[in-house]
């Protein structure tokens, strides 16, 4: 704390503590018509008077009445009835798919037997066809061109020759 305050600190001389209630026999500090609602003057046992919470008085319990039946939606019964159904279908797969396992896994294996076995024809056939065209067909002619020219801008002349 510093020792010299930016600002003279006063107080007020306390000269009574303020009432923490009423005494008895007098007014309230403030109108009755100003009191919010839940707050009322109430008397104390011991005859004081202050301000305090209220809570509204209890109302006795009603008698609970059945209450009326309702008919079941349509929406509701048609779940009720296609959930089994669903469920069973989903059951009913699942046995099917282990009881087809085995059949299943021959049959993928024939599958890879069958790719490999179209993928060798097509490799064979493509190497053979590539043989025989090369060793049927002649090579192809050879041309020779011979171009002379005077100057950039002269006149040129060429010979082509076929072997």
């Amino acid at each position: 704390m510093h020792p010299d305050p930016a600002y003279p600190i006063t107080t007020i001389p306390a000269t009574q503590p303020p009432p923490l209630h009423l005494p008895p026999g007098t007014h309230p500090l403030m109108p009755t018509h100003e009191i919010p609602p839940g707050i009322e003057m109430v008397t104390l046992p011991g005859g004081t008077r202050t301000l305090a919470y209220t809570q509204p008085p209890v109302a006795p319990p009603i008698s609970p009445q059945a209450p009326a039946v309702q008919p079941i939606p349509t929406w509701a019964k048609t779940t009720a009835l296609l959930v089994p159904t669903v469920g069973g279908g989903i059951a009913i797969t699942g046995i099917g798919l282990s009881y087809a396992a085995p059949g299943l896994i021959a049959m993928t294996s024939a599958l890879w037997s069958a790719v490999g076995l179209i993928t060798a024809i097509t490799l064979g056939a493509g190497g053979l066809l590539w043989h025989v065209r090369r060793h049927t067909t002649p090579p192809p002619a050879q041309i020779t061109q011979h171009i002379t020219a005077t100057g950039p801008f002269g006149r040129a002349n060429g010979t082509i020759n076929h072997r």
